[in-house]
């Protein structure tokens, strides 16, 4: 066994500094010496044999279950290596790759009753998870960086004024009271801002009844009840129109078989002069499959599209592209903040869950930063409309309407006060 597992590893890890102990006590060096090094154990056979045979499966499910250690470095620094190879899957496990990638749509087959079980399994945690390493207004998508060392907190406003500018809400634009659809709302963050500082008439959906219940309590303590409703229901179902529908970090659990149905309806929701801006992880080379840790623990039916997947439906739609966007690294960025987060808050994680959620969510959260940086994931941002000349013919308005939305959230901010003030 120790010898089929120095011969595998030699084949894939060329570079980097990469230190294995098996479990007889055999130790390997692997890669060209170069970067920080990391070394791990394997505590058992079956563990061994399990990242053999299913690299992409069982590498994970070996961490959370404590029979892959790491003994030098962190699982991140782990993950960095494994994923800075030349190749995401090691060369023997590429026939099942393969016929995973032919079973895909199976996988992301995602009728209405399937959809919202994918959704309970990963947002109706326990609300307490999610506060202990998200920014104070629970923004779970990517951030906009604006400068290096920006906080967390910052970018995410700054991600809100980013597509509050592209929705073109400023004063300037004809029609007042604009109706906006958020789809896929979370717990409100983005529609309360779109509501409070672009002074939309907001309607956001989801289909996770904890963001739900949170998000129209939010609604309610901040004065915006009246501005911003949020309802459980599933964005197939909804028969009104809207001046303006926005969507965050919700296409990745469309699935490849309904992207025509998803255009297609945000199309019959659109207004004739509207404006709709989609924002999703996408993948910079062509289509491909989910990865089988991530679908199974993390994110059932879910999967992350390429451009070449999406255009062609949008282009079925009668929608017309305005604008693209990519951001590369932000979201590289927003995770390594998450991570470092979660993980100073672990003890607080296994009293809610147990040490092996802690492990399961450690890796979730490294693996997705490594593809950011390490591979071919990006965001992208996609402004739609039905009219050419509903949008400027510049990108100019973006930058002078973050400035006014910048202005107009500092005029908002509560003053500071002495105490007894």
């Amino acid at each position: 066994m120790d010898r089929l597992l120095r011969l595998l590893l030699k084949t894939f890890i060329r570079r980097g500094t990469f230190r294995v102990t098996t479990s007889r006590g055999t130790t390997f060096t692997f890669g060209d010496g170069t970067g920080q090094p990391v070394s791990v154990r394997f505590a058992s056979r079956a563990a061994e044999w399990g990242i053999l045979l299913d690299p992409e499966l069982k590498f994970g499910e070996a961490y959370m279950d404590g029979t892959f250690v790491v003994e030098e470095g962190t699982i991140a620094d782990v993950l960095a290596i494994a994923l800075g190879q030349n190749t995401d899957v090691p060369h023997w496990a590429r026939l099942q790759g393969f016929l995973r990638f032919l079973y895909r749509r199976f996988e992301q087959f995602n009728p209405r009753a399937r959809s919202r079980r994918n959704v309970a399994h990963h947002y109706d945690l326990d609300g307490r998870l999610y506060s202990l390493f998200l920014d104070a207004d629970r923004q779970y998508s990517c951030a906009y960086f604006e400068r290096p060392n920006q906080s967390l907190d910052d970018a995410q406003l700054a991600k809100k004024r980013h597509l509050a500018a592209k929705l073109r809400l400023s004063p300037d634009v004809p029609r007042k009271d604009l109706r906006l659809l958020d789809i896929g709302c979370g717990w409100g963050g983005l529609g309360l801002y779109l509501a409070e500082f672009g002074g939309a008439d907001v309607t956001g959906v989801t289909l996770s009844q904890e963001q739900h219940g949170i998000a129209n309590a939010r609604a309610t303590e901040r004065g915006l009840s009246q501005r911003a409703r949020f309802r459980l229901q599933d964005y197939r179902d909804i028969e009104d129109r809207f001046d303006r529908i926005v969507s965050v970090g919700m296409f990745e659990h469309v699935g490849v078989n309904h992207y025509d149905t998803y255009f297609k309806k945000c199309a019959q929701m659109l207004s004739h002069d509207g404006v709709m801006v989609l924002h999703s992880i996408g993948r910079s080379e062509g289509p491909s499959r989910t990865n089988p840790w991530i679908s199974k623990y993390i994110f059932p039916g879910g999967y992350i599209p390429s451009l070449s997947e999406v255009l062609p439906s949008l282009e079925k739609a009668g929608l017309l592209t305005t604008d693209i966007e990519i951001l590369r690294l932000h979201y590289a960025e927003t995770l390594k903040h998450w991570r470092e987060r979660f993980l100073a808050h672990r003890e607080e994680v296994e009293r809610i869950y147990d040490r092996r959620f802690v492990r399961m969510w450690e890796f979730y959260l490294a693996s997705s930063e490594m593809a950011f940086r390490e591979q071919n994931l990006m965001v992208f941002q996609i402004q739609l409309t039905k009219q050419q000349n509903v949008v400027p013919m510049t990108r100019d308005y973006i930058m002078h309407e973050e400035q006014r939305l910048r202005a107009a959230e500092t005029a908002r901010r509560a003053p500071l006060r002495l105490a007894g003030e």
